[in-house]
């Protein structure tokens, strides 16, 4: 990958760290890459920027994100001048701006969700964590230090990413069983799924994780398409294991991958480096063959 991959805000659990490593599990030419839980599509963005795949369908449940990418990847100087004009309002509010985005936030969840407005919450917010109430309103905090990101900033990589992706991006908010039925031989499904939650509770944006047993069952429709994926699901730091493995049944390579040093064990100082786990589908494994032994769960636990 050459050159630096553009990115629009900073987002909780997004795999825009962790990309290189994962593409390199992915074959060299991708007719569709299909993102059934897109988050901010870091994972999509870095296929582009790599020149890999010929089309991509994003999908998110949470539609205003959805929408907030399409905008930026379709239109992406009216997105800009949008955000402007909200991110400018702030000022108005003198040393009272922490009020602006709760007024911002509370027009979001009164129905104005539109692109200017998602996109001021994420670059706002506290570590651009995404967190919704049981009402389903966006409940998330402002971060009280600083004013968010600069829409000058925020141009270049906007428009850097709608030159990648424009043209080329299909965009739903369905839920993921809809997008695993849609998927065909030739395409690759990266799925980064919410946590694994225990509930079945649950809004329409995955707030309480998707059940593990029903997200196994659907993985088996592409099992029995011929679909190719792959999975990022569980992990461990510091010797513990977070998240119940995907069964072998599924016929999946798991591989784990260096995700570098948590940031809570810093503060609890031990430094405990994080492993992600990528679980690569059974018709993509004979494609690394060749590449060097990836540690097991156990290795990295030594």
């Amino acid at each position: 990958m050459n050159g630096k991959v553009p990115h629009i805000v900073q987002y909780q659990g997004s795999k825009r760290i962790l990309a290189p490593q994962i593409l390199e599990y992915m074959p060299d030419r991708i007719d569709r890459l299909i993102e059934p839980f897109a988050g901010m599509a870091a994972i999509s963005i870095a296929v582009a920027h790599d020149d890999r795949a010929n089309s991509f369908h994003i999908n998110d449940l949470n539609a205003p994100l959805v929408n907030l990418l399409k905008e930026a990847i379709n239109a992406p100087d009216q997105l800009i001048s949008a955000y402007s004009k909200v991110w400018e309002e702030q000022f108005k509010y003198g040393d009272n701006h922490v009020q602006h985005f709760y007024d911002v936030r509370e027009r979001f969840n009164n129905g104005e969700n539109t692109p200017a407005n998602m996109l001021y919450l994420l670059a706002r917010c506290v570590k651009g964590a995404v967190r919704y109430g049981k009402n389903g309103n966006f409940n998330q905090s402002p971060d009280k230090r600083r004013h968010g990101t600069n829409p000058k900033t925020l141009k270049s990589n906007v428009s850097a990413i709608s030159q990648l992706l424009k043209g080329k991006t299909t965009f739903t908010a369905l839920d993921y069983r809809e997008i695993f039925e849609m998927a065909r031989p030739g395409d690759l499904v990266y799925m980064d799924p919410p946590y694994q939650g225990v509930s079945n509770v649950r809004d329409n944006r995955y707030f309480a994780g998707v059940p593990f047993d029903e997200f196994v069952e659907a993985i088996e429709i592409l099992n029995r398409k011929g679909v190719d994926y792959l999975i990022s699901y569980d992990g461990e730091c510091g010797g513990k294991e977070y998240g119940e493995e995907l069964p072998a049944s599924l016929g999946c390579k798991k591989v784990l991958l260096n995700a570098g040093v948590s940031s809570q064990s810093v503060l609890l100082g031990k430094k405990s480096t994080t492993f992600e786990a990528l679980y690569i589908s059974e018709k993509l494994i004979p494609v690394f063959e060749h590449k060097p032994k990836q540690i097991t769960l156990w290795e990295a636990m030594a």
